[in-house]
């Protein structure tokens, strides 16, 4: 569900419009002057902002360029001015729309919903989440190519860094050297698959605790190699 911060003094225009959101299935929180408007904005997760021009204390512009500088979030600005200039200066400050009162109510949601829409179509494409591996205290970002061991980042080489995803991402599988040599380097075993134990070694001085008594990579004797969960 959506969460939607409307930032608005007429306490009758906010629960007008904090009305018609919820029965549209948004969850709906209002701060009625701009200093308590802007500390929600700030501090807390929104999807979506209404902010009114003029408020005490705090106006919409100076919490719409505040919100700006930290978050994307969309935002739009109401306000009974209808002077050109205030609209400029809104969308400049980052609002992505300005609405003048009186609007309907449909309208707000209407416009609410394109927003909406728009802004998890355009982070979709453009942010994706990143893979995350964790069991047991440790964490590998696939997509950061970025490993922590209980909260300690550690430093690997790219062929640590693979090899300990690789096993990581085939849980309780049994590899023999010569997998693991094909699958990381990219060759046959008649390469020296030697290397696959030195970089095994060098990846459990890493992450594990104990390295004669492994956690995470396990040693199958006479067959290779096991991530364990």
């Amino acid at each position: 569900m959506s969460k939607i911060l409307i930032v608005e003094d007429e306490e009758a225009i906010a629960d007008l419009e904090k009305d018609y959101l919820e029965l549209s299935g948004f969850q709906v929180e209002v701060a009625n002057d701009g200093a308590a408007g802007l500390e929600k904005a700030l501090g807390e997760d929104y999807d979506l902002f209404i902010l009114d021009l003029m408020l005490p204390g705090v106006d919409g512009f100076e919490i719409c360029r505040k919100v700006r500088d930290e978050k994307n979030t969309p935002i739009i600005m109401v306000s009974a001015k209808k002077d050109d200039i205030d609209k400029i200066r809104g969308l400049g400050l980052g609002a992505d729309d300005y609405m003048t009162k009186p609007f309907s109510p449909s309208e707000l949601v209407a416009r609410v919903k394109a927003h909406l829409a728009r802004y998890d179509r355009l982070t979709g494409s453009v942010a994706e989440k990143n893979k995350v591996i964790e069991i047991r205290g440790l964490k590998i970002d696939t997509t950061a190519r970025r490993v922590w061991v209980n909260g300690e980042e550690k430093t690997f080489t790219t062929k640590e860094f693979d090899l300990l995803t690789f096993l990581a991402g085939h849980p309780n599988h049994v590899y023999t050297k010569e997998d693991l040599f094909r699958e990381i380097w990219d060759m046959e075993s008649v390469g020296d698959i030697a290397t696959v134990t030195v970089h095994i070694k060098k990846i459990r001085e890493k992450v594990e605790m104990d390295t004669s008594n492994p956690q995470y990579i396990e040693t199958i004797w006479g067959v290779g190699y096991r991530f364990k969960v």
